[in-house]
């Protein structure tokens, strides 16, 4: 009885589903191009992540070399060079993420205390154009204001300091990718904390201001409550990224002199697989890259939901 109730059941479902599916049919037809890239770009690629336990030969598929198990691995993290890499791509994310995380919310908080519409757009605009130019254009720009007669230089000679060329000094490097590649992103990523801004009721603050609430109780009170959810989401979010310090801006800025300092995953594996063709061993180590940024994501997610409760987590 119980298994041709459990029959009937799954028969009542699969005909739910099939009616489900020919009234949203317009909706799926819509959302088809995007699910196909989305399988071709970034899911049938995957199987290549199978090349970091085999060998590979130019003159075989790519697949048919002999199983290595872990060969790959173990040489990664017996190489100072990676390590190097590896604590370079810590260090440099764990700085943009302890400043670049809380600065687009406190941008899009400032944002939204501007009186005029006009002018919250307008600086809202401003404030996003860098994320449009390309490092390329941008590692110029900077090449030109941290040079040795740049206007930088002038500054710290003026104030009694020493001129140097700051693109090229390991003690300075780090804080210049860390600035410039929050200054890039900084009203970019505000986007989403001020869309969630614009969305909390009015009420809220007539009711603050009627307590006698100023405008710093009103954003502790009424504005970050009301964007907890989206601070967290984000939070987790950028967690994924604590191993992916930026390829274009570190490729562009670096040079022989702060290698030591420089060098992240994104390069090194840049230059084993594409420069050294040696494709086994830089499909290894991006793996273990991708799998580090998931375990943070996981890790992350589960703090949420531990600290804010389920509805502020991903799953």
């Amino acid at each position: 009885m119980n298994a041709q109730a459990s029959g009937a059941r799954k028969k009542s479902d699969a005909m739910a589903l099939l009616i489900r599916l020919k009234q949203c049919r317009v909706l799926f037809l819509m959302m088809a191009p995007g699910i196909i890239l989305l399988l071709l770009l970034h899911y049938w690629p995957m199987i290549g992540l199978l090349l970091s336990f085999k060998e590979f030969s130019f003159s075989g598929n790519f697949l048919s070399g002999n199983w290595v198990g872990l060969k790959n691995f173990k040489e990664a993290f017996s190489d100072p060079i990676f390590l190097n890499a590896l604590k370079n791509t810590f260090t440099i994310n764990l700085w943009k993420l302890l400043f670049g995380f809380p600065l687009p919310i406190i941008f899009a908080l400032m944002l939204n205390e501007l009186p005029g519409k006009a002018y919250k757009r307008g600086a809202q605009a401003v404030s996003f154009l860098p994320y449009f130019v390309s490092w390329v254009v941008l590692t110029s720009i900077f090449t030109s204001v941290l040079s040795i007669e740049g206007p930088v230089n002038k500054v710290i000679e003026l104030l009694g300091g020493t001129a140097t060329v700051l693109l090229a000094n390991s003690r300075t490097i780090v804080l210049i990718i860390v600035t410039t590649a929050i200054w890039q992103v900084l009203g970019w990523n505000s986007i989403i904390y001020t869309a969630a801004l614009a969305g909390v009721d009015p009420q809220l603050y007539e009711a603050a201001v009627l307590d006698g609430a100023g405008k710093l109780r009103q954003i502790w009170n009424v504005s970050l409550p009301s964007i907890t959810g989206v601070i967290v989401i984000m939070l987790i979010l950028d967690m994924g990224t604590i191993i992916n310090s930026g390829f274009e801006q570190i490729f562009n800025m670096m040079n022989p002199v702060i290698y030591d300092k420089v060098e992240i995953i994104d390069t090194y594996v840049y230059k084993k697989g594409i420069q050294q063709m040696n494709y086994p061993y830089a499909t290894a180590v991006g793996l273990f890259k991708s799998v580090v940024s998931l375990s943070f994501v996981l890790a992350a997610n589960w703090a949420a939901g531990k600290i804010a409760g389920k509805e502020n987590t991903l799953l």
